[in-house]
């Protein structure tokens, strides 16, 4: 199925434009960051998590009332009604104390609303610290295997090309939620780490597909240039780009408004990889082979 005809998109004519966009995007992203910090979620961070359900309705400002009674610093939410209240907090005991201590205050706050624990989370200080390790450490292992793997199966410069677009499209996804943060209430978590690393999949499959085109027609079109080649091949696979990207957004677009908030953090941040690693993979991991080819074409030039 061709969503197009036939295009004739100069991509590689417009990749500047794209640069000072990215560019943008990346400084914007990184200055929220470095401002605000990232926002851990209990996850990393280390703590007690409890998820209530309320028999009836109860007001967030009523259950903060109740925290504060005890000396509790904790984030209070609703957990997708007005019946069931997410209570986090950083504070440390000795076994499920801290819980027993939210259980009991609620209690006595709220005698004629009784409530069950839907969920209940202790992570140590320690566990957290190691697992924000192995996180980072997972993310940084993946672009380097697959940039051995593209750079194996097609050229150094390739590999090249697509780590420096899976770099960009995690670095910018990670900028967007930290902007949007404040407003959507997005904790960096294991459900997002596990969204970083999906997003790492999608970009280079897509990319993988432009670079195995473009190998096809520097077969075929020898005598054209590599700006042509680049351009043709991307031509021919924005169809493809299109519908599978595309429909993949339509689905996250969806869990995102109707998931609830347990899943808008991952279905938030693959929304944004899945724009980012779609353009990455014609405007960051083609130009930059592109820009390689120039550079050697002039470096040839002024030798000769």
């Amino acid at each position: 199925m061709r969503l197009f005809k036939k295009t004739n998109i100069d991509f590689m004519g417009k990749r500047k434009i794209w640069y000072s966009i990215s560019l943008t995007l990346l400084v914007i992203g990184m200055i929220s960051l470095v401002i605000k910090g990232p926002d851990f979620g209990i996850d990393f961070l280390g703590g007690t998590e409890l998820i209530v359900a309320f028999s009836q309705d109860v007001q967030i400002s009523d259950v903060r009332t109740a925290m504060d009674k005890i000396g509790m610093k904790a984030e209070i939410k609703t957990f997708g009604s007005t019946k069931d209240i997410l209570i986090r907090t950083v504070e440390q005991g000795e076994g499920g104390t801290v819980a027993d201590k939210i259980r009991g205050t609620l209690k006595a706050s709220f005698p004629d609303n009784p409530f069950s624990v839907l969920k209940e989370d202790k992570i140590g200080p320690k566990v957290g610290a190691e697992l924000r390790r192995d996180a980072i450490y997972a993310v940084i292992a993946s672009l380097i295997a697959i940039g051995l793997y593209v750079a194996f199966r097609f050229k150094f410069i390739y590999g090249v090309g697509a780590v420096v677009a899976l770099f960009h499209d995690v670095l910018i996804t990670l900028g967007m939620v930290s902007i949007f943060d404040g407003m959507l209430n997005l904790e960096i978590t294991q459900n997002m780490i596990a969204a970083f690393l999906t997003l790492v999949g999608l970009s280079i499959n897509d990319t993988v597909v432009i670079f195995d085109r473009m190998r096809e027609n520097q077969k075929i079109f020898r005598g054209m240039s590599l700006n042509d080649v680049m351009n043709k091949s991307l031509n021919e696979t924005l169809s493809r780009t299109i519908i599978t990207s595309g429909t993949i957004f339509i689905v996250l677009v969806v869990l995102l408004v109707f998931g609830g908030e347990v899943n808008r953090g991952f279905s938030f941040a693959l929304t944004i990889g899945i724009i980012t690693g779609t353009y990455s993979s014609i405007y960051i991991a083609s130009a930059v082979v592109l820009e390689w080819a120039l550079r050697t074409q002039r470096q040839a030039k002024l030798i000769d």
